[in-house]
């Protein structure tokens, strides 16, 4: 983690070299972005959740702008398990339904070449805030005479924790006020359940200037 807080800071240094420079060209002052959000989450093993992501950003200066970025991404799983047989009673199976989403609060820079005529606008971010978990378990069924000492309530385990995002994509403009992100990944390590999860998040949207 002490290289990902040095290449934070670095981002943000650079970015601050670069508003320090004049400069006279025409940029867009205001940025809107919405899009698909794939988010490959490190449950021991990574696993794909589909969701969104929206962000706003209001560039200070042609090629720096602060961003504010939200993300959301879920994933659904029916599971169905065998339940051993106990004295006097028969084998059952147990099953149901697990619902799972994360959602990324984050705050940071964007560095881009924002100029009204550039068409292909390579970007990079720096990213930090919070991140937060949810794991509910819903629709429990169980049949079976050993299914007497299984709980079939609903339950739901939620933890929230720091988060980081280091990435960047591809704008290309397609219009005066829309550009479409080709491609956006990131590295968005985020601190959930007392462990590091080193998630790595996909885009694909439109940008609206």
């Amino acid at each position: 983690m002490h290289k990902l807080i040095k290449a934070f800071c670095l981002t943000i240094l650079l970015s601050v070299c670069i508003v320090a420079q004049n400069t006279t060209d025409e940029y867009r002052r205001n940025e809107f972005y919405g899009g698909y959000s794939n988010q490959q989450v490190d449950n021991f093993d990574h696993e794909t959740f589909n969701g969104f992501e929206a962000a706003y950003v209001r560039n200070i200066r042609r090629y720096v702008g602060i961003k504010g970025d939200f993300s959301a991404a879920y994933r659904r799983d029916d599971f169905s398990a065998p339940i051993l047989a106990g004295i006097g009673t028969s084998p059952g199976t147990i099953r149901g339904e697990n619902n799972r989403s994360l959602y990324n609060f984050l705050g940071g820079v964007q560095v881009k070449d924002n100029a009204t005529e550039a068409r292909f606008k390579p970007f990079a971010h720096a990213l930090a805030g919070v991140a937060h978990s949810r794991f509910t378990t819903k629709d429990i069924t169980c049949t079976g005479s050993a299914c007497s000492s299984i709980v079939t309530s609903d339950f739901t385990f939620s933890d929230t924790g720091f988060s980081t995002v280091l990435g960047g994509g591809l704008d290309i403009r397609i219009s005066d006020r829309v550009d479409f992100r080709a491609i956006q990944v990131d590295y968005n390590p985020i601190r959930i359940n007392n462990r590091w999860n080193n998630n790595v998040r996909f885009g694909i949207g439109f940008v609206f200037k």
